[in-house]
């Protein structure tokens, strides 16, 4: 059975961290260093930043990488004894290892749902904040980790053991979740009356839609709390994030959608709230510190120190909190639907928005061409076929539905 943080090998849990390049791997990479005790890294894998890779690999030691681009494989300076991995099925390779306890998901895109079902399968925990691991293939994931909680409970005999629950298994790195979450531990499923998902509104969020027409990709890059990559940046400011974590939220915690709302919340102060059947609200606070939620998801059942500051109330002074604006930002509404029609609707939906911001970001869309390309691409590939898409098909429709995207006009 997968262990907790200070139960591997030597009291350390053993992780292999997929895409330590990005935003949320470098982020990662700075918890587990901070913790040495706690953690031994097995494994690091990230696309192309070969500089990037060789500073972590002298910093966390890992006995093995994994780079995408062959090309920068061949030009890294590895440490002796360091093995090198390419191809298509590093991933998959290293979210396997045999001495890997915890697998730490930070890569984007399709590619990484085969990756988070090898590990699952291998008895692996999975802490992730890829987001086509449920938008698209959450009736593959789950059904999975609940049949891994339920085997964990039944070899523990423990119901409250970390393991007997499927956030034991599957752990959410995105603020908002890792919030959920923490207000769900301790709960019945049945107490649940509403999932509140609260979102900073983006940098436009007092603009109309005629002010989104002339938008640029400097402005909305530019966000008001969080410092983020550029993807899920331009994700805030449509709001298309806030859509595909309902959708997320619908299987994670197996509430349906009807019951996930989203609440703007300029702040980032609050990071999501549960309403209960008896009337109380439990939410999470925290600094818009992304290591929070990082560390939670690598430490759970346990918490230890972090670097990030604690929230001074006094200094924050007031929260505020209002209604989306579905009508200037529909992509709200567009996500909705498209989790309620199914797993083909939320695969074109993410599969499109993948292009639409690469467009926008180069120029060749406008910012309100976003919401337009997706409300398309559902209306075009959101049905028909199975209505539980095995793996192959779903990896059939992203290639589908990115050939459209290009050419949307």
């Amino acid at each position: 059975m997968a262990r907790s943080a200070g139960e591997g090998n030597g009291g350390a849990t053993r992780v292999a961290l997929l895409g330590s390049g990005g935003s949320i791997g470098r982020q990662t990479v700075d918890v587990l260093s901070r913790n040495p005790d706690a953690f031994k890294v097995v494994a690091l894998a990230t696309g192309s930043q070969g500089q990037i890779l060789e500073e972590q690999t002298r910093l966390l030691a890992p006995r093995i990488v994994s780079i995408a681009d062959a090309r920068a494989a061949a030009r890294l300076d590895m440490p002796i004894g360091v093995e090198v991995l390419s191809g298509p099925d590093a991933l998959e390779t290293l979210a396997t290892l045999p001495d890997v306890d915890l697998v730490v998901v930070a890569t984007s895109g399709l590619v990484a749902l085969r990756s988070v079902l090898a590990a699952l399968e291998a008895g692996k925990v999975v802490a992730t904040a890829n987001k086509e691991t449920l938008v698209a293939g959450g009736h593959l994931v789950m059904p999975l980790v609940r049949r891994l909680a339920t085997g964990a409970a039944g070899a523990t005999g423990d119901r409250e053991h970390a393991l007997a629950s499927p956030l034991g298994w599957l752990r959410p790195i995105d603020s908002e979740h890792s919030a959920i979450w923490q207000c769900l531990v301790g709960e019945k499923h049945a107490a649940i009356e509403r999932l509140l998902l609260t979102a900073s509104g983006g940098p436009f969020l007092n603009a109309t839609v005629a002010d989104l027409a002339t938008v640029t990709p400097e402005a909305a890059l530019r966000h008001p709390t969080w410092r983020m990559g550029a993807k899920i940046t331009i994700d805030s400011a449509t709001l298309v994030n806030k859509g595909l974590e309902i959708i997320e939220a619908r299987w994670l915690y197996d509430v349906a959608i009807d019951k996930i709302s989203v609440v703007i919340h300029p702040q980032s102060v609050v990071h999501s709230a549960v309403q209960f059947v008896d009337g109380s609200l439990k939410a999470q606070l925290g600094t818009p510190d992304m290591r929070l939620p990082i560390q939670y998801a690598l430490t759970y059942p346990h918490r230890i120190a972090s670097p990030a500051a604690a929230v001074d109330l006094i200094a924050v002074g007031h929260l505020d909190f209002r209604a989306p604006d579905e009508t200037t930002f529909p992509a709200l509404r567009l996500a909705r639907e498209a989790g309620n029609a199914g797993p083909r609707a939320s695969t074109a939906l993410i599969a499109a928005d993948e292009v639409a911001v690469a467009r926008f970001l180069d120029g060749t869309l406008d910012f309100n061409g976003i919401p337009r390309l997706l409300a398309a691409a559902v209306e075009r590939f959101g049905t028909g076929g199975s209505a539980d898409p095995d793996l192959d098909q779903l990896v059939a429709i992203e290639t589908d539905v990115h050939h459209f995207a290009e050419t949307y006009r």
